[in-house]
């Protein structure tokens, strides 16, 4: 029968916009002196929201968190394509919103419910021949990608005033939402890009369970056993 340790498990951080899924987990893993720390599905810098560590024998469970169902919201602007898909990248191209209701935004967004092929963009930590594209993409150069299989369960906007809408979408692992945001600029006419992206649910976990990341680092190990979601309750 295995011994497990107080700090065996998870811990569901709020990730804020800045630090890379890589930071939080070397903050958590040098702060507290923990061997092993890993996460369940990287979130861009400039993402917030669920980021869900596993620490100690935690880690053992990652791949099996990992693979479970995600919900994000955020927004998208519209009439402005960047070359990374998102706010972070270069502005490739600006055109006119023609006008749109918020009805005929979630028309267009029904299109994409369901099974699909997802090209991932070339700004993405995918790796070809070992190197990430993001790398590659810096110094210019395209390659080909493998499109993946990914399925969107439901998209929907709440709300859009021109050039902003604001939408929820609940997806399978590995969607990129980015190229959600920009292959439906391309249905509006105008092109998009993902304005603002915070994952709320990962499997059966809520942000809303989740504690700020800048509170993690003001804890003292006592404080973050409590918060630590023990590994049998993981299984």
């Amino acid at each position: 029968m295995h011994q497990f340790e107080p700090l065996d498990g998870a811990l569901l951080i709020d990730k804020p916009v800045g630090p890379t899924s890589h930071d939080v987990v070397d903050a958590v893993r040098r702060q507290f002196g923990i061997k092993k720390v890993g996460h369940c599905g990287t979130l861009d810098p400039n993402a917030t929201g669920l980021l869900m560590l596993v620490l100690g024998r935690g880690t053992k469970l990652s791949e099996k968190l990992m693979s479970s169902d995600k919900v994000y919201e955020g927004t998208i602007k519209f009439g402005e394509t960047t070359d990374s898909y998102d706010a972070d990248g270069e502005l490739v191209a600006s055109l006119p919103v023609p006008p749109t209701t918020l009805d005929e935004l979630n028309e267009l967004a029904t299109t994409f419910v369901g099974d699909q092929m997802q090209m991932p963009p070339m700004v993405s930590a995918v790796k070809k021949g070992g190197v990430p594209l993001y790398k590659l993409a810096r110094k210019g150069v395209e390659v080909e990608r493998e499109p993946r299989f990914i399925h969107v369960y439901n998209f929907r906007f709440s709300e859009y005033h021109e050039p902003i809408g604001h939408f929820r979408v609940a997806c399978t692992k590995g969607t990129y939402v980015r190229s959600l945001a920009h292959d439906l600029g391309q249905k509006v006419g105008c092109g998009a890009h993902l304005a603002n992206l915070r994952r709320v649910v990962s499997g059966k976990f809520d942000v809303k369970d989740a504690i700020p990341f800048e509170d993690v680092m003001g804890l003292t190990e006592s404080e973050l056993e409590k918060r630590v979601i023990p590994f049998v309750k993981l299984l």
